[in-house]
């Protein structure tokens, strides 16, 4: 299959539109993105590959990003050439936004799409499936598709700021059923995001105690990482932030060094996990699974080993 005729992007996230655009690029010669924002917001998208940007206005004036799909849809019958994809990023609003737009369009929808391409038969898209025990390929053959895509599965262009877009103003379209936003309450937690991070250090039920936590911070400091977690510490004990949850159901990992201390390893946490480069795994129990997936494998007390290589790591 040749290059799409027009690929539309939207996220409700700023920072995901590089990685969007980067992978419109790639499958189309047009692409358009509709941008919630500022004259500003608007021209970034230009510099990151935007052909076309249909301006939302600023989202506060309607903060429920499910409440866009017709919207969007309204876009998508203006857009010339007409989108064969929408490409949206995997985040909860927009996954809800797509599964809405998928009904009112009559589409296909694919979710945390872990690779997208081209063939002779249509869109290809891999998602998860059984809690990542297994992949699911999936294609696209309709005349329109909306894909949800994954972060780290494109890099991210260079922006060009000789690059204009053609803006056109886009007018809300009222739901027949819109959400209402009753009350809103400031998220308790980080800003991290660790699918982001190029270094990374995952603890696990080997932490015996919250306290502890500033032993395994030491280490993570030193090597310039972000601190992660698995599910049990951060839904479990409530020790760490939701953020910072790798696994199936929490981050997938793009870092260059995944450090894991006390983990296990089940196939929930790994599907997190093995999208980093290089894994090193420390364990106290030689049996632990983890050590099926690690590049590198240290059979140790974590208590005795984070100590030492924070002392030997500061000279």
């Amino acid at each position: 299959m040749s290059k799409l005729a027009n690929v539309l992007v939207f996220s409700d996230l700023k920072d995901r539109y590089a990685e969007l655009l980067a992978a419109a690029t790639q499958l189309s010669d047009n692409v358009t993105a509709a941008v919630f924002g500022s004259d500003d917001d608007v021209a970034m998208a230009a510099r990151q590959g935007a052909s076309c940007v249909y301006a939302l206005g600023e989202k506060a004036s309607q903060p429920m990003v499910e409440n866009y799909a017709e919207t969007l849809a309204t876009i998508v019958r203006q857009c010339s050439p007409q989108p064969t994809l929408l490409l949206f990023s995997a985040t909860k609003r927009c996954k809800a936004l797509a599964a809405r737009l998928s009904v009112l369009l009559d589409v296909a929808l694919v979710n945390d799409a872990t690779t997208l391409s081209l063939d002779a038969g249509g869109i290809c898209a891999q998602h998860r499936l059984y809690g990542g025990l297994a992949f699911g390929n999936e294609v696209m053959s309709s005349p329109l598709a909306i894909v949800t895509l994954m972060p780290g599965v494109f890099e991210p262009l260079a922006e060009d700021p000789q690059r204009k877009a053609q803006v056109v103003q886009a007018d809300y379209v009222t739901p027949a059923n819109a959400l209402v936003c009753k009350e809103r309450r400031a998220k308790q937690g980080s800003s991290v995001d660790l699918s982001k991070a190029k270094r990374v250090v995952g603890i696990g039920r080997g932490l015996a105690a919250q306290d502890d936590l500033k032993m395994v911070q030491a280490l993570a400091d030193v090597l310039e990482a972000e601190l992660g977690c698995s599910r049990p510490i951060a839904e479990g004990e409530h020790w760490m932030e939701r953020e910072r949850y790798i696994g199936v159901s929490g981050v997938l990992l793009k870092a260059d060094l995944y450090l894991a201390l006390g983990i296990s390893g089940q196939i929930q946490h790994m599907v997190g996990g093995n999208g980093a480069r290089t894994i090193v795994a420390i364990n106290k129990d030689k049996n632990a699974p983890i050590f099926q997936f690690a590049d590198y494998g240290l059979v140790g007390d974590i208590y005795k080993v984070v100590p030492a290589l924070v002392e030997q790591l500061k000279r």
